[in-house]
């Protein structure tokens, strides 16, 4: 190819026209910001929106005129505020307590079926079928589960904390051992070629492959354990949220009852929180993370 060659003139011409074009690659750039942020701005404040107008729509009897109910039936937002604020003491108590057992049950029953799903994964053939046994416990439903928890444990802490642990240990087994199996061959034939053990092989590339779904886990998990922790209580206890609502209905003093129920609320949005600090903490890198600072973005 002929290379052109230019005048001084000519060379001089070409630089301001570059000069020129700059600019304007970057006030484009710049418009393209801008008209995106005016979009997306609106659609991140939208859910701080909803809720406000929901909780105005409910403070000033909206919802009660859609669905014809009446105050005792559904307390407004101010009277679930007054019973908290005029039972602080016990409703903090008993949320320590029914905390304790959700955290414990959540941390006992997802190790045990992280624990399992590791063994599984060293046998597959037979470990297989015992995810799928222990996928089972799913299918047990919590009033069978409540009275003989408290055969075995008693009617402390211990019982709830054996429901929970049942109710989470199946779905960190299956999560993890999919993760640990989920192996593309040419990912094996290259740990292969190293000459790699079983245990490097595990540490390496196994455990971090399984990490997205042991998060995912972990937040199913989280939400399982406060149902699993309150709706035991409603059977057999003597303290904690759960017991403290069902009381509450039976007396029908419902704005305490609702009280119960927003405090759970916030003490499962507060631990659920947890977990996805936990996981950008060490997952940075999952497409879960990347596609939610996109959108944050």
């Amino acid at each position: 190819m002929k290379e052109v060659i230019l005048s001084k003139d000519q060379k001089a011409a070409v630089s301001t026209l570059k000069s020129l074009e700059e600019p304007t690659r970057a006030s484009t750039g710049n418009a393209r910001a801008d008209y995106t942020a005016m979009f997306t701005q609106p659609i991140k404040l939208f859910p701080y929106l909803f809720g406000l107008v929901f909780l105005l729509l409910w403070q000033f009897r909206g919802i009660h005129t859609l669905f014809s109910l009446e105050r005792y039936q559904l307390p407004i937002p101010s009277d679930i505020i007054t019973a908290m604020r005029e039972n602080g003491d016990i409703l903090l108590i008993y949320s320590l307590y029914t905390g304790v057992e959700i955290i414990g049950g959540f941390l006992i029953g997802s190790l045990l079926g992280w624990l399992a799903a590791i063994a599984a994964s060293f046998r597959p053939q037979a470990g297989a079928g015992a995810i799928s046994i222990m996928a089972s416990l799913n299918a047990v439903p919590i009033v069978a589960l409540a009275p003989i928890m408290n055969n075995w444990l008693g009617d402390g802490v211990a019982s709830r904390m054996g429901i929970v642990s049942v109710m989470t240990m199946a779905t960190m087994a299956v999560s993890t051992y999919k993760g640990l199996r989920s192996i593309e061959p040419s990912y094996l034939e290259l740990m292969s070629s190293y000459a790699a053990s079983a245990r490097q092989l595990f540490l390496k590339l196994r455990l971090p492959k399984a990490l997205p779904l042991i998060f995912s886990a972990l937040k199913i998990n989280m939400s399982t354990s406060i149902i699993g922790a309150i709706v035991g209580e409603f059977f057999i206890a003597s303290r904690g949220l759960g017991y403290l609502l069902s009381d509450q209905i039976r007396l029908a003093n419902m704005p305490l009852a609702w009280a119960c129920i927003v405090i759970a609320a916030i003490l499962g949005i507060v631990l659920y929180t947890i977990i996805q600090l936990l996981e950008k903490r060490f997952i940075p890198w999952s497409i879960s993370n990347r596609n939610e600072n996109e959108y944050l973005t």
